[in-house]
């Protein structure tokens, strides 16, 4: 497995809705990040807009193999990793 983006998946009151409605196959929307720094710079941003205020993100690690996992949550209104591990 090579290295790929980082990406974060979070669901949002409009996902849900479209979800339900069948307007579309997955409830949560993904974006994909150039590098983990811009990803980290929006995970505040991404948090906010989160119907939960929870986020997964999914990236590889330099000299790793396999997919890191990381739960990030807004504890005390600051991004927060509350879970993290190899997948």
């Amino acid at each position: 497995m090579s290295n790929f983006k980082p990406q974060v998946s979070f669901a949002t009151e409009d996902s849900i809705r479209q979800y339900y409605n069948n307007q579309r196959k997955s409830r949560n929307n993904v974006n994909v990040y150039p590098t983990y720094a811009k990803l980290k710079a929006s995970i505040g941003a991404v948090l906010r807009a989160s119907h939960d205020e929870c986020a997964f993100v999914v990236r590889s690690r330099r000299g790793e193999w396999g997919e890191w996992f990381e739960h990030w949550q807004l504890v005390n209104g600051k991004p927060t990793i509350v879970k993290e591990g190899w997948s």
